[in-house]
């Protein structure tokens, strides 16, 4: 592609221009743009490009400054900075089918194989566009090449890596895939500083994840959530802290609790929808905790045993089981005929306080169980000691 001309004269004049337009404040700016430009010392006027379009002050000269400044020397400085600089100059168009066209350019100018981790980053934030636009299919192949890529690097940055589980897990939250959507949530989560996201952003994200973990098929360990610091955004006084209980009532396997809260599920058509569901999984989490409480050479339980300490009814108990079974949350056998479920193993979580406190008091149980030992094998064998 033909790279386009410019007029230093011309670009000095549009300087002025901007600079004349300006706040007083920030006029100082546009004299240092002309000299670091006139010097040609592209990496100090990048930074200083970089920090004046993360200010407000530079709201509405964004897109003019890329368009008619940076173009004109941007195939000589950091490719990753350049698309930083028009992911922020893009924001100032208002029509995302213009903006998918200004971020298409953007991709062939940094369609180069040493540019390829800049290309990367455009791709997912184009994609992002086409979501937008109800252009799925572009959205996903977009991603999918993005994936390719990052699965080529060694090293990449984190701002790359975050574009492209942001904008993946937008996609899977427009379908319905929450158990996608959730994962790559937490991985996006994981490339950025929450403190950093607005307080709107932040409850958002927090609510959407919350919602993700409650309906989804495939998770049943909230810990890398309930750990995170996205979820204290939804903390009382906020209208959905209800939400963050249930998510800690499951985790615990807080039968009552679901149900005190349960008249909470109707003010979100999802939550609504999946009541059934719901039910079964919180039940799933009251049996995975009763095997957890119990020591392990006491986790043989009668199905009425069971029922009584779970308030399943007796009648699902079996299915419940089986169903625990199948999704690893337990290993172990059910004597059907007897009627007793012999549980060898039970799948690691997140443990809340009360949690922490029962194992300190099986840990003392079984410390005095060796103790006790101890003292019976010294008196049993006083006389081979002797010996």
């Amino acid at each position: 592609m033909a790279k386009a001309k410019f007029d230093p004269e011309a670009i000095s004049n549009f300087l002025t221009e901007q600079r004349d337009e300006a706040p007083a404040e920030v006029q100082s700016v546009f004299l240092d743009f002309e000299d670091l430009w006139e010097s040609k010392l592209w990496h100090q006027l990048t930074e200083k490009l970089l920090e004046y379009f993360s200010s407000k002050e530079s709201h509405g000269q964004r897109l003019q400054l890329y368009k008619r400044f940076i173009l004109s020397f941007s195939d000589k400085i950091n490719q990753l900075k350049l698309v930083k600089l028009a992911l922020s100059a893009s924001s100032e168009i208002k029509d995302d089918a213009e903006r998918a066209t200004f971020l298409e350019t953007l991709l062939k100018q940094v369609d180069k194989p040493e540019s390829e981790e800049a290309q990367t980053y455009a791709t997912s934030e184009l994609a992002a566009v086409y979501l937008r636009l109800d252009e799925e299919q572009k959205a996903r192949e977009l991603l999918d090449k993005a994936q390719v890529s990052l699965d080529r690097f060694d090293f990449v940055e984190n701002i790359v890596h975050a574009s492209f589980y942001r904008v993946n897990a937008e996609f899977y939250q427009s379908g319905s895939d929450f158990t996608s959507y959730y994962r790559n949530s937490l991985l996006y989560l994981a490339c950025v500083d929450a403190s950093e996201l607005s307080a709107k952003e932040r409850q958002q994200r927090a609510y959407n994840l919350a919602l993700a973990a409650l309906v989804s098929d495939q998770i049943y360990n909230f810990g890398e959530l309930l750990l995170h610091p996205i979820l204290d955004a939804l903390k009382p006084p906020h209208t959905q802290a209800w939400l963050r209980e249930l998510l800690f009532a499951f985790n615990r396997g807080d039968l009552a609790t679901f149900d005190k809260l349960s008249n909470n599920l109707s003010k979100n058509e999802i939550l609504d929808s999946h009541k059934i569901f719901l039910y079964q999984k919180i039940s799933l989490a009251a049996l995975t905790e009763l095997v957890f409480r119990r020591p392990p050479h006491d986790r043989a339980m009668t199905f009425q045993t069971i029922s009584q300490e779970t308030k399943v009814k007796p009648t699902e108990i079996e299915h419940l089981l089986m169903k625990a079974l199948s999704l690893g949350l337990l290993r172990g056998k059910i004597d059907q005929v007897a009627e007793i479920a012999r549980i060898n193993w039970v799948q690691p979580k997140v443990l809340e306080k009360t949690q922490i406190d029962g194992m300190r008091q099986r840990l003392k149980e079984w410390d005095s169980n060796v103790n006790d030992l101890g003292h019976w094998i010294e008196n049993q064998g006083k006389d081979v000691w002797a010996a």
